[in-house]
C-alpha cells in the first residue's frame, strides 16, 4: 500500500516537473527568441491582415525591458543591440503608456526629415518612388466588395513594399514636416489612410529605440477576419492557406 502511494506521489511529481519544465521553455522562447502576435487591426493592410498571427523576432534589435513581461528587467536602455533597419515591419510599445503593442513599418531614422505631400511619402526633401499596380480586392462584412488603389513603395536602401491609398485626398496625405529626434524611429502604416502612426505625435509620436520590442519574421496562420479561430471544423473554408509561412 505504502509502495503504490509513493508511485503514485512520484508519478504526479514527474507529471508537474515535466509541466514546470514546459512553462520555462515556453517563457525563455517567447522573451528572447520568438513571441507570437496577431493582428487586431487593418493598418498594415495588405502586408497584414486582420487574423494574421505572426512570429515577431526578439533577438533581431537586441533587448531592452520591453522584452520582457510586465517590463520587468533590471536593466535599462538594450543589451546586445542591433538597429532597426527603414523598411522593417517592427513591433514596438506604443510611447504614450509603454504597454500597448504595435506593428509599424519603419520609414524614417534618427535625425530624417519625415513628410507626406499629396499623398507621396518624402524622405529628407526627396519623394519616395512609388508605382501604381492592381487594386486591392476584398469584401467588407455585408459581403460588398471593395478595391482600395494599391501602389509598390521603393525606400531610399531598396526594400518595397506594398500600401494602400483609400482616399486620394485623405487627411494624411499633406503632413507637416517632421524631424525625428536621436534615439527615436518614424513608423508609417502601410494603409495609409487608415492608421494611427508616428504622424499622430500626440498618440504615437517618435518611437524610442528602447520601446522596440521585436522585428515581424513570419506569418505562421491566417484567418478570415469574421472567423472564430476555435471552430477547427470551419479551418479548410475559413483559413487563408496562402498567407501561412509567408516571411515579412
Amino acid at each position: 500500500m505504502a509502495s503504490e502511494k509513493s508511485a503514485k506521489q512520484g508519478g504526479l511529481f514527474e507529471t508537474v516537473k515535466v509541466v514546470v519544465q514546459a512553462l520555462l521553455i515556453a517563457v525563455v522562447i517567447r522573451t528572447f527568441l520568438f513571441q507570437p502576435f496577431n493582428i487586431p487591426s487593418g493598418s498594415m493592410m495588405d502586408t497584414l491582415l486582420i487574423g494574421d498571427y505572426l512570429f515577431v523576432n526578439k533577438f533581431s534589435y537586441g533587448y531592452s525591458r520591453y522584452s520582457f513581461p510586465f517590463g520587468a528587467a533590471p536593466f535599462s536602455g538594450r543589451v546586445l543591440a542591433s538597429h532597426p533597419e527603414r523598411g522593417d515591419v517592427a513591433v514596438f510599445k506604443l510611447p504614450a503608456d509603454n504597454s500597448t503593442d504595435f506593428i509599424k513599418r519603419v520609414i524614417g531614422l534618427p535625425g530624417d526629415k519625415i513628410q507626406v505631400l499629396d499623398g507621396v511619402l518624402q524622405i529628407n526633401g526627396v519623394p519616395v518612388p512609388r508605382r501604381k499596380i492592381d487594386d486591392f480586392v476584398d469584401t467588407d462584412k455585408s459581403g460588398k466588395t471593395i478595391r482600395i488603389p494599391r501602389y509598390v513603395e521603393t525606400l531610399p536602401n531598396g526594400v518595397s513594399y506594398e500600401v494602400l491609398d483609400a482616399d486620394p485626398d485623405g487627411f494624411w496625405d499633406n503632413t507637416r514636416v517632421y524631424e525625428v529626434p536621436a534615439g527615436h524611429y518614424f513608423m508609417m502604416g502601410d494603409n495609409r489612410d487608415n492608421s494611427s502612426d508616428s504622424r499622430v505625435l500626440s498618440y504615437v509620436g517618435y518611437v524610442p529605440y528602447e520601446n522596440f520590442v521585436g522585428r515581424a519574421s513570419i506569418i505562421f496562420f491566417s484567418i478570415r477576419e469574421e472567423a472564430p479561430v476555435w471552430q477547427i471544423w470551419r479551418w479548410p473554408w475559413d483559413v487563408r492557406w496562402n498567407r501561412i509561412f509567408d516571411t515579412l
